[in-house]
């Protein structure tokens, strides 16, 4: 089996190179040609046995690229959670939508691939933010597209990332404090599915998920991923 996974150097993307490489699956990291740590990223894929890839974000070039791959898995975790100031929601447009719709459409080869597409909680018809809203549009590109497709919408991602982001941490710690009583009333499963995830967990999650889409859609968040959710059988090799 092969995978192409585009945003392979985000938080979740890397975690999910990683679990794909642990369950010996042929794996392609995309990293934009344009990206200031080019030849850090070729080295870091290359050390956790990963292919290198840096394929111009282009519909032709991008075209030719899936087609010579032919992967069985492609994986659409792009985004952007910080607006530029001088492009307003811009980016959301641009990258997480426009890029995202780019490499579905790159897709078209005959049997097409499964897709995996990393939404949000929160994305819906009637969703205000740009952030959310884009999600949703993107959700309804890949039902209209006729891939098979797994959506996976988180909660609050955690980790430690490359950037600090104090807020978004600050914010985590709070909402699983405020969860916590659920899992005393019996209702843990609220907790899973609203509570902060790490971001090596969701990767994981979403690999093991991925691995065994065998229905032409589905939709799941945070707490499907999480290790104690995952049987054995799916996500038995995860754990090396």
């Amino acid at each position: 089996m092969r995978a192409f996974v585009a945003g392979a150097t985000g938080w979740t993307g890397r975690h999910v190179v990683e679990a794909l490489v642990a369950c010996d699956v042929e794996t392609v990291a995309h990293v934009r040609p344009d990206s200031p740590r080019l030849e850090h990223w070729k080295t870091h894929f290359g050390r956790v046995g990963a292919r290198f890839d840096s394929t111009a974000w282009d519909p032709a070039a991008m075209g030719e690229r899936l087609d010579a791959l032919k992967p069985d898995l492609v994986f659409g975790l792009l985004g952007t959670t910080r607006r530029r100031r001088d492009r307003g929601d811009g980016d959301y447009e641009a990258v997480d939508y426009g890029l995202t719709v780019m490499l579905m459409d790159a897709c078209c080869r005959e049997p097409a691939p499964r897709f995996v597409y990393l939404s949000s909680l929160g994305a819906g018809p009637g969703a205000t933010s740009p952030y959310m809203s884009v999600r949703w549009r993107v959700e309804e590109r890949l039902r209209e597209s006729g891939m098979r497709g797994l959506v996976v919408r988180p909660s609050l991602i955690i980790g430690d990332r490359d950037e600090a982001r104090s807020g978004e941490a600050m914010g985590a710690w709070i909402l699983d404090r405020i969860l916590a009583p659920l899992r005393w009333v019996g209702r843990g499963d609220l907790a899973d599915r609203y509570g902060s995830i790490h971001g090596k967990d969701l990767g994981r999650g979403i690999v093991a998920h991925a691995l065994r889409m065998d229905a032409p859609e589905r939709v799941i968040d945070s707490g499907d991923v999480r290790p104690r959710r995952l049987p054995l059988a799916i996500g038995g090799d995860l754990n090396r």
